[in-house]
């Protein structure tokens, strides 16, 4: 069986491999319109800051490498240019400029993303970098080394660490992203605030809420009139599926413009196949590393006359900002409200691990939850240990558990690692509760109109800071001051990060008021406020 896969870097290099381990006998050819196979593209920021100082180490494996250990015919600097569905053939043109029609039986379409790029009046191309290639890279370290200042368009996962590792350089660097936050496929806005504040102490100087409006002498200006300078520009506002060669053969695409696959990857022509970037299966489309390569791994199978069905993806990412970190899973809340999917959310602020132990420091946690108590969504910004928490949640989604079940995973203890009650343990405890009418958590923005504002903190805590209108009556007084509160109206009772308050709409709750507990305290307020949501 003859097999052509064109694009050689996550899905097409996996399947490639995959396909040998699997048939000894098929002829596979991998086509690889750049210079290099499988390399880590994901890295490519942090080879830019001097992080990965050797730029052979995001070299997966050589094409000559791969030919001698899966005797795949690797043909680098090799364009596509052309699919006769009818004859079963790609038209390529080689390095050298000769043209052939290479003959396939089955077809896999690997061809990955292309870079979004938006004008910028008055930016010169030699001032403008993409950074999706290894190309890119080398082009931006070029010019970064005769360069002191710099701007990264796009605060998504690329521009984040883009911008980080440019401020690494020691160029002076700034970030605009037109959301009202960082990260926003990943974080909703007041999730994103600590996200920034860590980029922030990384020494890049954050412009969330803004769009650049133009450049002139080594300068760009914002819409609200802000001049930064910008000895060179980075855009970074994500990507968009390579998909031309695929309409140009007739085959369906989705509204995005993703090659249309079913859930075993096949295109609308049964002999020819899609994965990674560049499609979206059953209508999904998610441009991550990990997902392009089990999409390899199935589609090797499917080549061979397989019907293995991808399973699909949560959407599991994670982004480094300086110390911290920012990981997500499933949708936001802002992604699900816009699409209509009723849910609730539940904040928790507990600290990465024991904190008795050196080193134990917060960990914000958001967890979205569906009407039926499943979970659509969680993200998690901090220090050690967002990774950990996220992956636990995307494993409990894999599986279908409800929220509440997340209190009783059974998830590893120790003082340097977490807590005899982990995070996510925390965050399915609360969402028990709420199941089970002992709590009735409310966000900041959910606060009833003229509820009586209680804060159950100690009186050093509350004179250093409070929610406009607040009266203090601390936690251990409450029971002896019940007499002040006012009956017949809602009280919204809070502390700093949620457990007190919890504990005091127990005791208020028992005796007949009417309250309700701000989910994650005072401190999600504040990051509420910050994010201009209130």
């Amino acid at each position: 069986m003859k097999i052509v896969i064109i694009g050689g870097v996550a899905a097409g290099a996996s399947a490639a491999a995959r396909l040998r381990r699997l048939d000894e006998t098929a002829e596979v050819t991998l086509i690889e319109r750049g210079p290099a196979i499988s390399y880590a593209n994901c890295g490519l920021p942090y080879h830019v800051g001097g992080v990965i100082p050797d730029r052979d180490d995001l070299l997966v494996m050589s094409a000559s490498g791969f030919r001698k250990r899966f005797d795949v015919d690797v043909r680098v600097g090799c364009e596509a240019t052309a699919i006769d569905r009818a004859s079963k053939t790609v038209a390529v043109r080689g390095a050298d400029g000769v043209e052939e029609a290479l003959p396939y039986d089955r077809l896999l379409l690997a061809t990955g993303a292309l870079p979004i790029q938006i004008p910028l009046p008055g930016l010169p191309d030699e001032r403008r970098f993409p950074l999706l290639s290894l190309a890119d890279m080398d082009r931006l370290i070029a010019a970064a080394r005769g360069a002191r200042s710099a701007l990264v368009v796009g605060g998504g996962a690329i521009g984040v660490e883009t911008a980080e590792n440019l401020a690494r350089r020691g160029l002076k660097t700034s970030l605009v992203e037109k959301a009202p936050g960082l990260l926003p496929a990943m974080l909703d806005p007041e999730m994103a605030t600590w996200a920034e504040d860590a980029l922030r102490a990384a020494g890049v100087d954050v412009h969330a809420g803004r769009t650049a409006a133009a450049w002139a002498d080594g300068a760009a200006t914002l819409d609200d009139g802000t001049a930064l300078p910008a000895d060179l520009v980075v855009m970074a506002l994500g990507v968009r599926p390579n998909s031309a060669l695929a309409e140009a053969a007739g085959l369906a695409l989705g509204p995005r413009g993703h090659i249309a696959v079913d859930a075993c990857l096949r295109t609308s022509d049964p002999d020819i196949l899609a994965a990674g970037d560049a499609a979206a299966v059953a209508g999904a489309a998610i441009a991550l590393a990990g997902p392009a390569n089990k999409q390899g791994r199935v589609a090797a199978a499917n080549l061979l006359g397989g019907s293995v069905a991808y399973g699909g993806a949560q959407g599991a990412a994670i982004v480094k900002l300086g110390a911290q970190g920012a990981a997500a899973v499933g949708q936001t809340e802002r992604a699900a409200r816009a699409a209509g999917t009723p849910c609730a959310v539940l904040y928790a602020h507990p600290l990465n691990h024991a904190g008795y132990y050196p080193g134990a420091a917060p960990l914000h946690l958001k967890l979205v939850i569906g009407a039926a108590g499943e979970i659509l969504g969680a993200q998690a910004v901090g220090p050690e240990g967002a990774d950990k928490r996220i992956d636990v949640i995307a494993t409990a989604m894999r599986l279908g558990l409800p929220a509440a079940a997340l209190a009783g995973l059974d998830l590893c203890y120790a003082p340097p690692f977490g807590a005899a009650k982990d995070p996510v343990n925390i965050l399915g405890m609360l969402a028990g509760n709420a199941a089970e009418g002992l709590t009735r958590p409310i966000t900041p923005g959910e606060i009833p109109e003229g509820a009586f504002l209680l804060d159950v903190r100690e009186p050093a805590e509350f004179a250093a800071g409070t929610i406009p209108g607040a009266v203090n009556i601390p936690l251990g007084d409450l029971r002896g001051r019940l007499g002040e509160l006012p009956g017949g109206r809602p009280i919204a009772v809070f502390c700093k990060v949620g457990q007190r308050g919890y504990f005091a709409e127990r005791i208020l709750a028992q005796r007949g008021f009417d309250v309700r507990n701000l989910s994650g305290g005072y401190t999600t307020w504040l990051a509420c406020k910050q994010a201009g949501l209130l």
